[in-house]
């Protein structure tokens, strides 16, 4: 998982609220358990129409939003089915960082695990973010996650608040397996260990 620190880009707005998983990344894409090359059918059914020309009007479809890796929505983001293919096409589009005032449980979680950063802040202060991004390429916005402020375009810095472990995993590049790995030493240890002392157990081999 790549490591989260510092992020300057293009953030597109998207004032809807109650997106759901099936919105960021239709039923029908999910015949894979691969990571990659699920960002073409991100937004599927509002980025193209049914027969799979450009809906120009949707964010996305826009200039400088093609290469958005900032998005930010209303309320309850990422609500429906617990599918982790959802932070999977965000991630795999380009975007690292979601901004809304609250998220769905799950989603939430699953965007920790694959390196997307999801920030809480106010509806108020979500609309003005909107703002900023629909002045388009040059209204870049930044997120420093070791500092946990969003800077807006005019300087402005806007605090946000995070989970210190959850944090610690996204400014390291750590995802489960790799929080696993760092105990690799301490894992090695026990199973020899085990062999050693239990060597009459099933499963147990010398």
């Amino acid at each position: 998982m790549d490591k989260f620190t510092t992020l300057t880009g293009v953030a597109a707005p998207l004032p809807m609220a109650n997106v759901d998983t099936d919105k960021i990344i239709p039923a029908r894409f999910l015949k894979t358990i691969k990571r990659t090359g699920l960002g073409v059918h991100l937004f599927d059914t509002l980025r193209f129409d049914a027969d799979g020309a450009e809906r120009p009007e949707f964010v996305l479809n826009q200039g400088p939003y093609r290469k958005a890796e900032i998005l930010i929505a209303h309320e309850n983001f990422g609500c429906g089915s617990s599918r982790e293919h959802a932070p999977w096409a965000l991630l795999d589009f380009g975007i690292r960082c979601v901004i809304a005032p609250d998220f769905a449980d799950i989603f939430h979680n699953n965007t920790f695990k694959n390196g997307i950063l999801p920030i809480r802040l106010p509806r108020a202060v979500c609309d003005q973010l909107m703002e900023d991004a629909r002045q388009g390429d040059n209204a870049r916005l930044t997120i420093d996650l070791a500092e946990q402020v969003v800077v807006r375009p005019n300087g402005e810095r806007i605090r946000f608040e995070i989970d210190p472990f959850r944090k610690h995993l996204l400014l390291n590049g750590l995802d489960d397996i790799s929080q696993t790995l760092q105990h690799a030493p301490s894992i090695d240890n026990y199973e020899a260990r085990q062999v050693q002392e239990k060597s009459w157990m099933p499963g147990i081999s010398v």
